[in-house]
């Protein structure tokens, strides 16, 4: 019979009691786990009641682009496998080092062999009047961006007192989620611990660009409150800004207050040895709340190694913890930044620069005998890693000096040019992941215990499974252990890019990207223009995301989109003019039928959708042919384009004697909301006054069945190659009801199908009940159809009627093909 450490009969484990169920604490615990799991008995304390999540990744959750169950640390599952007591939602308040027990604010009474206090830091309020207001939060915990999101759901204006990282992710954060932001800082200089005056100006005027404001060199005097809540912040020059919510940033105090109270000795932080051992030998501290050798630090990378030094002491393998060279990252989408070691410059250093202002680049190395002493990148990072190994390892850089400005690539000959190359060139323990202090030989470790994917690596060993700005260099690291036998993750958008069309609509959106060139720049696309798939694709995730704003752009468009007609297989055209829910009137039939002779069209072709068709018009002619039928009010089918088709329908309760409702004058409603609406795909719409449904609204992308009781809407029917009949989504009983669903159902898709995606494929892929859920959400109907109208101001423009008014002229004129760019040729699809 076999016996773990500790487990042999009549043998009890020691009592290790955790201060903090926070990133230190639990990444303690972790790290004793791994190196002897047997050896104690652990008791968790948090003041929180909820288990560990990862605190540097609040601000991705107040911006929106993670949720709290994606930055869980530990899982309850996690406590509960490795036989830990947590006590959530319930602070220790009292430490009794004479018995040896803890006490918490429920009375709760825990004896200890080990104390382990984690307690962090405490966010500094400056004591300015009305700091005590409702509306004034700090940026700490999961509570603060509760409070946040419920100030920002009702919009209005935020200012945030402090412009340090975590003042600028929140005004990040407010700013995504729809409020006026201003950022009050004290120092001349964005992050002047982090990053020189360069730096820091090159920062402000890319939030400036962003909307925020950013004020510097603002001292706070006041802040303004009516009727008990925050209404403005008052500098000391008289200036006043209007708020709704105040966030403190400020900077943060290691939490002493309960090991002061015990006895143990405390200056700025609880003093511990390279051991992490306090004043008492039963009582250790890791994490923000400690000073070693003078030192305090409010970054995470020192913490793990922290740990790592107190397991290694508790498990009797003492190494020691000597204290930490610190490098920082911005997590604000889109903007990147990079800082470590020492920059204050001085007596004996050498700076070393380099400015690309074209690319917004810059960067800023310390050398001093001989050694890298510091390091400030803006806008390209990508050598943050290895210049933070070297300054770490405190190598000789003189072989190297002339060239170390421009990167490990050249600094190495050119000999590391292939990036991979330089990842394996990194020592083992380079940091690969700040946010889960994970080094190089620990990712490759992870991959040949078995991890064979990116998700794989990101579950093991949580290497670029927080901000993701690591994401590169684990696939690296994955490409060199592997070789070929990598694991796929999802299917990228295409070859130019490493992006998903669900990681390129997000990011889109997350770092306001407004231009084809822009979102390239921003993702890293390996191509100078993108490709005949990624660029239409583009193209209409910008159209969806910013409509006014987004300008389209006709050369990334397939060109039947291009001409706004149908090209036939002998060069020439036809056009089908739109005719609401297929009804139709002598004007209108006349002025097709002199279209039809005027221009020697050789036939003319009712449609399945109710339309009619007129083949054989020369792309010179086209203009004219559209005048025409301008002139008799028709405007474009946009039958080539992807986008709403056509509305189908039958006569109705107006004339046929099984009609139940008005299907036609629906069909002419939805029609008329509807046209012009650019889509990832063509989309079909048809109402059928009965159940018999003589419009086949079940084989449409949104069908509507009229009943007595009201109306039946369907969904994701398909009548092409493969049949597919529609799901039922809901039962209402109004038009006004139907409109507004198929108003958020088209948007939802609108917003999260991808290009070139169907409503079947979108809605199998998904899932049914995905789709009904989100709908069902209350407010979710009014919402996505008031942003599907929104956009529907700029989309319900005539493109006939503008080629009639000279638009693209170019386009029509007599073998004058125009094709988007040399190297691709964007036809039809």
């Amino acid at each position: 019979m076999n016996f773990e450490k500790g487990d042999l009969p009549g043998q009890s484990k020691e009592r290790l009691v955790v201060i903090g169920n926070g990133m230190a604490g639990c990444r303690a615990v972790e790290e004793i786990l791994a190196r002897d799991p047997g050896r104690f008995d652990v008791t968790i304390f948090g003041a929180e009641p909820r288990v560990n999540y990862n605190r540097i990744m609040l601000s991705p959750v107040l911006a929106g682009e993670k949720t709290f169950d994606e930055i869980v640390i530990n899982t309850q599952a996690w406590y509960e496998e490795n036989g830990i007591t947590l006590v959530s939602g319930d602070r220790v308040d009292h430490i009794d080092r004479t018995s040896q027990t803890v006490i918490s604010a429920s009375g709760r009474v825990e004896p200890y062999d080990r104390l382990l206090i984690a307690t962090g830091s405490d966010p500094f309020i400056i004591p300015v009047p009305g700091n005590n207001l409702q509306g004034v939060v700090t940026f700490r915990d999961l509570d603060d961006v509760d409070r946040m999101l419920e100030a920002a759901g009702k919009g209005g204006n935020a200012v945030v007192i402090g412009g340090g990282l975590l003042g600028l992710e929140a005004a990040h954060g407010l700013s995504l989620r729809g409020m006026k932001v201003t950022v009050i800082h004290l120092m001349p200089t964005l992050m002047e611990r982090q990053l020189d005056e360069a730096a820091g100006w090159l920062l402000k005027h890319e939030l400036e660009r962003r909307g925020q404001t950013v004020l510097t060199g603002a001292n706070t005097k006041e802040i303004v409150g009516r009727d008990g809540s925050v209404a403005a912040v008052r500098l000391e020059d008289g200036t006043e800004i209007p708020a709704d919510i105040v966030v403190m940033a400020v900077g943060i105090r290691p939490a002493t207050g309960l090991a002061k109270a015990a006895g143990l000795e405390v200056e700025r932080g609880i003093m511990v040895d390279d051991h992490m051992v306090t004043s008492d030998p039963a009582i250790l501290s890791v994490g923000e709340c400690v000073q070693h050798r003078g030192l305090c630090y409010g970054l995470v990378a020192p913490l793990w190694e922290m740990c790592r030094a107190l397991a290694d002491f508790v498990t009797e393998s003492p190494t020691g913890y000597e204290g930490s060279v610190t490098s920082t990252k911005l997590k604000v989408s889109g903007i990147d930044v990079f800082s470590a070691g020492d920059f204050s410059g001085g007596e004996g250093c050498e700076d070393i620069v380099m400015r690309d202002a074209a690319r917004g680049v810059y960067k800023r190395v310390i050398v001093k005998d001989n050694k890298l002493l510091g390091a400030v990148l803006y806008g390209d990072t990508a050598d943050g890693s290895w210049y933070f190994d070297l300054m770490k390892k405190g190598e000789d850089v003189s072989d190297i000096r002339e060239a170390l400005i421009f990167g490990q690539a050249f600094a190495s000959g050119g000999a590391l040019a292939d990036p991979n190359a330089a990842v394996a060139a990194l020592s083992d323990e380079a940091e690969i992941c700040g946010c889960n202090g994970v080094s190089k030989g620990t990712v490759v470790k992870t991959i040949c215990d078995g991890a064979h994917s990116l998700d794989a690596v990101r579950s093991q060993c949580k290497a670029s499974a927080s901000c993701g700005s690591c994401t590169g260099l684990v696939e690296r690291l994955l490409a060199l252990t592997l070789g070929g036998e990598v694991e796929s993750g999802p299917k990228t958008m295409c070859k130019c890019t490493s992006f998903t069309h669900d990681d390129v609509r997000r990011l889109i959106v997350e770092k306001q990207l407004k231009e084809i060139p822009e979102v390239m720049q921003e993702l890293h696309w390996t191509t100078p223009d993108g490709c005949a798939s990624c660029r239409p694709a583009l193209n209409y995730y910008l159209l969806c995301a910013w409509p006014g704003e987004y300008v389209d752009d006709q050369k990334s468009r397939f060109v039947n989109e291009r001409m706004h007609a149908n090209i036939q297989k002998d060069g020439t055209y036809s056009v089908v003019p739109r005719m609401w829910g297929g009804l139709t009137n002598p004007r209108e039939l006349r002025a097709i039928a002199d279209v039809v002779e005027k221009y020697n069209a050789p036939m003319v072709k009712v449609t399945g959708g109710q339309r009619l068709d007129i083949f054989g018009i020369k792309k010179e002619d086209l203009p004219a042919v559209w005048a025409d039928l301008n002139a008799a009010g028709m405007v474009s089918g946009h039958a080539y384009g992807k986008s709403l088709r056509t509305v189908k329908t039958c006569v109705g309760s107006e004339w046929c004697r099984f009609g139940t409702q008005d299907s036609t004058g629906l069909g002419v409603k939805l029609e008329q909301m509807t046209w012009g609406s650019w889509m990832p795909h063509k989309f079909k719409i048809a109402v059928s006054g009965c159940p018999r449904n003589c419009a086949e609204a079940t084989i449409k992308d949104f069908g509507v069945i009229c009943v007595d009781s009201g109306y039946e809407l369907h969904i994701a029917g398909n009548g092409g190659i493969k049949v597919r009949a529609t799901d039922l989504l809901c039962k209402v009983e109004t038009e006004q009801e139907v409109l507004d669903v198929c108003a958020a159902f088209t948007q939802l898709y609108r917003e999260e199908a991808h290009y070139l995606e169907r409503t079947a494929p979108w809605v199998e892929r998904v899932g049914l009940q995905y789709v009904k859920d989100r709908l069902a959400q209350e407010g979710a109907v009014q919402h996505y159809a008031a942003r599907f109208r929104y956009s529907q101001q700029f989309m319900q423009d005539d493109p006939w009627a503008r080629r009639v008014a000279g638009e693209d002229e170019k386009l029509h004129q007599h073998l004058a093909e125009v094709r988007p760019f040399p190297q691709f040729q964007m036809e039809n699809a």
